[in-house]
């Protein structure tokens, strides 16, 4: 049966660098979800751009970025149109238990002329396990905050190895298709959280292990 943990999170450190020497040799509490930040990679989240930080009740999990922005329109380059971030995290969880992440809540901001579009793609997979993707897209003439949520059914939920250490591996990306927007619009879909108000926020369920 799924439950919540009810324990006090932890705040990790900056993605960009595996975890410390200190925190690698040290076992995780036995009382509470701790997230070691293994790695962060992609156009959108360079080093030091992206922060993760466990919920206080340690049922969730947010990511804050500060430079994750695609573009087209003049100044801009081809490769600006799509950027991306691999997050690979290893998760601990008090013993007897596995996790899952039940939904993901994205926000960000937009500005999209007529004729454009954009894409925010997001992909979750355990190593060596099966990978679920969603998809959202904003159509041209938008200009605004922008909030999605991907949500997995209880019955498709795809939970960590019991007794195994494996990898959580999230893949985001945001597009922008100029389709038949003019050639001196600029458009942009952004994932940005220079303020630190916009960030992504991932759920987690909880399960005893049979």
């Amino acid at each position: 049966m799924l439950r919540a943990l009810a324990a006090a999170g932890v705040v990790t450190s900056l993605f960009g660098s595996s975890a410390s020497g200190a925190s690698a040799a040290a076992p995780p509490p036995p009382d509470r979800i701790v997230i070691d930040s293994v790695a962060a990679n992609g156009t959108g989240c360079p080093p030091g751009t992206a922060a993760v930080a466990v919920s206080p009740d340690g049922t969730a999990f947010t990511v804050t970025y500060s430079n994750y922005l695609a573009k087209v329109g003049p100044g801009a380059a081809p490769t600006d149109s799509r950027k991306n971030c691999q997050l690979s995290l290893r998760v601990h969880v008090p013993g007897g238990l596995t996790y899952a992440i039940v939904s993901a809540d994205y926000r960000g901001f937009a500005s999209l002329a007529p004729g454009a579009s954009g894409t925010e793609r997001a992909s979750y997979h355990f190593q060596g396990n099966a990978t679920t993707t969603k998809a959202h897209q904003f159509q041209g003439g938008f200009t605004g905050d922008w909030q999605t949520t991907d949500t997995v059914p209880v019955a498709a939920l795809v939970f960590a190895p019991c007794g195994e250490e494996r990898n959580l591996n999230i893949n985001t990306e945001l597009q922008i298709d100029p389709g038949t927007s003019s050639p001196s619009a600029t458009s942009f879909l952004a994932m940005d959280s220079t303020d630190g108000t916009i960030r992504t926020v991932y759920h987690v369920a909880l399960r005893q292990c049979q």
